[in-house]
């Protein structure tokens, strides 16, 4: 869920953003505020406060619902929230993204590089810099900051269930550095313990293999909906046929079935930690 390439559409200066950009400008000015007076009463400088107007950062919700209130704009800015939230995703992450913050049960399967959910800000970092064709800074940022407030999963109440099923050649890839990579696997730890979290890795000696055709998620809504999701390259679909989603679930039932358990996994990370 988480190779994620740049898409033209919502990417900084286009699209939603430079709708609420213009709205934006046009409350400001109607309200008679400089971008200066405007930012010391939401809590940003006069040049964020620019970057929001022209399309060049995302603002944040908080943001948002401050602007609302401030410029008196009657819901108009709050009601393009969502979308603009949305802008921080690739295209075709977008719908998965969404239906990720409503899922009660959530099972990854990752096999080239660590789950978003489960990522350091340095490892993050380190994947969206190797990307081709290279990313821009401010969109590496951009990815950076939208993929770690994923991670506000792991406090939602009531706890959704989470596991994961990754490569051992993901833990044993040092991407972004060994400092990056031991923090990395030092976050897992600590992940793991969470009670409502299953991590597993699948060793690289199986003999048997039940997920070569590459990774997916799966995901479990309040009302039942059980969807799937899949990307290769930039590619990606989100399914919600009953059959095809029972494949993938089937696939993930002998993935757990096949890789360490929870505990042995614990200990080879705590082995690799304990190696270099």
């Amino acid at each position: 869920m988480d190779d994620e390439v740049q898409q033209p559409e919502y990417e900084v200066g286009t699209g939603i953003l430079c709708v609420f950009g213009r709205q934006l400008k046009l409350f400001r000015e109607r309200a008679g505020m400089d971008r200066a007076r405007f930012g010391s009463l939401t809590g940003y400088s006069a040049s964020t406060i620019a970057a929001f107007e022209q399309a060049r950062r995302i603002p944040p919700p908080r943001f948002i619902e401050q602007a609302d209130e401030v410029l008196d704009a009657s819901g108009v800015l709050s009601a393009g929230k969502e979308e603009v939230a949305r802008a921080q995703y690739p295209a075709f992450f977008r719908d998965a993204a969404k239906l990720e913050t409503e899922a009660v049960v959530l099972h990854v399967y990752a096999t080239q590089a660590m789950p978003g959910l489960l990522q350091t800000e340095g490892y993050g970092r380190a994947v969206f810099a190797m990307w081709r064709p290279q990313l821009d800074e401010q969109v590496i940022e951009q990815r950076l900051v939208a993929r770690l407030a994923r991670q506000e999963i792991f406090d939602r109440r009531p706890a959704p269930h989470l596991s994961f099923v990754i490569e051992e050649a993901v833990l044993l890839r040092p991407l972004g550095g060994e400092a990056v990579w031991r923090g990395q696997l030092e976050q897992l730890l600590l992940v793991e313990e969470k009670r409502n979290v299953e991590i597993q890795v699948m060793p690289l000696s199986r003999q048997e293999h039940a997920g070569l055709a590459g990774p997916f998620t799966l995901m479990e809504m309040r009302d039942g909906r059980r969807i799937a999701y899949a990307e290769v390259q930039g590619d990606s679909r989100v399914h919600t046929e009953r059959q095809r989603v029972r494949e993938l679930e089937r696939t993930y039932g002998s993935l757990r079935a096949q890789a360490h358990t929870p505990a042995e996994s614990r200990a080879l990370i705590e082995k690799l930690l304990g190696e270099r």
